[in-house]
């Protein structure tokens, strides 16, 4: 039977899972998605995603691709992992895609962004989804520190625990912190693509920047050093979402 390549957008909450990829002996995002498209169209599925989110990471527009020689419509397997798929994952939309699409290789842009929830407890919607952070923050200057991560640049010192000797060269088109209500402030990012939890490094030290012990020059220095111990540490995990991906 003719191969054919699908296209599916995902969501999800990651506070339960290892991360995106597949691990040994770890429950993980790819390897639950995996094994249920295998159960569904009947033999092995392989899939390519944009952003390999970390653990406790969650999604709102995760973009996978693979490829199977079944016959279900994108209608029918969107119906059934819509049915299969843990209350933790979700499915937007399933179609068919040109056989050169890649999830990761053909996207443009990703887009993240951060919560903090700032007083009190959070509401059930986003409890786990948002860091708690009572502590007076200094917006405008976290937002004019933010915009200096525009551009081209090496971002070596924003990479946690580099595997290989890769370039850490980024092209950022978008960072900005926008006051969603009074209690909710949303850290936003796009990028060509990111480092290893880049965004929460980023993150972590804008809010130094925002609670006084960093200033913007700070930040800037920290940038230009090229070494992840010139930076703020990394934001919990729990308030960061893959939002969408431009292709």
């Amino acid at each position: 039977m003719a191969v054919r390549r699908f296209r599916a957008t995902l969501g999800y909450r990651g506070t339960r899972y290892a991360g995106w990829g597949v691990q040994p002996h770890a429950q993980t995002l790819q390897g639950t998605v995996e094994a249920t498209l295998s159960e569904v169209v009947g033999h092995p599925v392989r899939v390519m995603a944009a952003g390999r989110t970390d653990a406790g990471v969650h999604a709102e527009g995760q973009v996978i691709s693979f490829d199977t020689t079944s016959s279900v419509t994108p209608h029918g397997l969107h119906r059934v992992l819509s049915t299969r798929l843990p209350e933790d994952m979700w499915v937007h939309s399933v179609s068919e895609a040109r056989p050169d699409f890649d999830a990761r290789r053909s996207a443009k842009r990703r887009w993240y962004r951060y919560a903090v929830w700032r007083h009190g407890t959070p509401p059930s919607a986003w409890q786990g989804r948002a860091l708690v952070h009572t502590d007076p923050l200094d917006v405008p200057a976290m937002r004019t520190t933010a915009k200096t991560l525009l551009g081209r640049q090496d971002f070596a010192s924003l990479e946690t625990s580099p595997s290989s000797p890769r370039s850490t060269v980024r092209t950022v088109f978008a960072a900005d912190w926008l006051q969603i209500s009074e209690p909710l402030l949303v850290f936003e990012i796009c990028a060509d693509a990111f480092l290893k939890q880049m965004v929460r490094a980023i993150v972590g030290s804008l809010l130094w920047v925002g609670s006084g012990h960093w200033q913007t020059d700070d930040f800037s220095a920290g940038i230009q050093a090229k070494d992840r111990r010139a930076m703020g540490p990394n934001a919990a995990a729990l308030g960061l979402t893959l939002d969408h991906i431009d292709y």
